[in-house]
């Protein structure tokens, strides 16, 4: 299946909506160099993320083209495939309202998320109450 990336001379988002790109969903790398797998759509990856201001619509105020985004996480849509100006970028829109921080340097991504990762022990069920309702010697 190949993905069809649309072209545009200028992006003008409506009313005081946000347009990013550049967001991280890859490897990471903190300070000290380590290197960190990628964790989208696991749940280690349910954190914030950067993104830099690409495009703003004509009543947002709160940011500037080129700022960077700190963002809740989930609160953007799936990227699209642009070439706009004839640069090739994933363009995302952000939530105004959940916005966390805002900074004028791009951003090291090395924010580490408290979720935890649960997995099925199956063989440690075996033999339980939760194997077949009754519980075995």
């Amino acid at each position: 299946m190949t993905l069809r990336t649309h072209k545009a001379n200028k992006l003008i988002p409506v009313h005081d909506h946000i347009l990013v790109t550049e967001m991280m969903f890859g490897e990471r790398l903190t300070n000290g160099g380590i290197i960190m797998p990628g964790d989208n759509c696991k749940s280690e990856g349910i954190r914030p993320r950067w993104g830099k201001v690409f495009a703003i619509g004509p009543k947002q105020y709160d940011v500037k083209v080129g700022e960077y985004v700190l963002v809740k996480h989930g609160r953007w849509t799936r990227g699209i495939e642009m070439e706009v100006a004839g640069e090739a970028v994933t363009i995302r829109r952000i939530d105004n309202n959940d916005i966390l921080l805002v900074s004028p340097d791009e951003m090291n991504d090395d924010t580490i998320s408290e979720a935890t990762s649960v997995q099925s022990d199956t063989n440690r069920i075996q033999g339980s109450l939760h194997a077949d309702g009754t519980q075995s010697d």
